[in-house]
C-alpha cells in the first residue's frame, strides 16, 4: 500500500468515474469516454499535502470532522496550475506526511512536476478540465 496519485484531463467532472463503473471488459467498451492520463506519481506527499490544501481552501473546509482527503476528485483550473508551477519552482510544497506517504520526494519529482504543470496547461488551452485524484 501507499499512496498513489493521478492527473487526468476529462471534458466534465465524475467522468473518470463512470468510465471505470460502466466499462465492459468483454466488450473492451464503454459509452463514457476515458479521461487521458497526463501524469501519474507514486508517493509524492508534499504535492499531495498542496493538493490537499487546495482542495480545503476551495471547500471551506479546515475542522475536524472535515472529510479526508482520499478518493477525491480535484478540478485544477489555470490560476491553480499557475500557482503550483510557482510554489514547485520555489520550493514552497508543504511538508506531510502520513502512515503510506513515504518522504519527501520534491527532489526526484521536479522535473516531473514541472512537465506536468505544463501539460495540463495545454489540456485547459484546448478546452478540457485537469483532475487530480488519489488513493492510499
Amino acid at each position: 500500500m501507499g499512496l498513489d496519485m493521478y492527473a487526468y484531463a476529462a471534458t466534465r467532472a465524475g467522468q473518470n468515474e463512470e468510465y471505470w463503473e460502466e466499462f465492459d471488459a468483454e466488450k473492451d467498451s464503454s459509452p463514457v469516454a476515458k479521461p487521458r492520463e497526463i501524469a501519474y506519481w507514486r508517493k509524492h506527499p508534499n504535492l499531495h499535502g498542496w493538493m490537499e490544501e487546495l482542495w480545503r481552501s476551495k471547500n471551506d473546509l479546515g475542522g475536524v470532522d472535515d472529510p479526508m482527503f482520499n478518493g477525491i476528485e480535484l478540478e485544477l483550473t489555470w490560476d491553480d496550475l499557475n500557482q503550483l508551477e510557482q510554489d514547485i519552482k520555489e520550493g514552497k510544497l508543504p511538508s506531510t506526511s502520513g502512515f503510506f506517504f513515504g518522504d519527501d520526494s520534491d527532489d526526484y519529482y521536479r522535473a516531473q512536476d514541472l512537465q506536468f504543470v505544463a501539460d495540463a496547461k495545454a489540456e485547459v488551452f484546448l478546452g478540457l478540465k485537469v483532475f487530480y485524484n488519489s488513493s492510499w
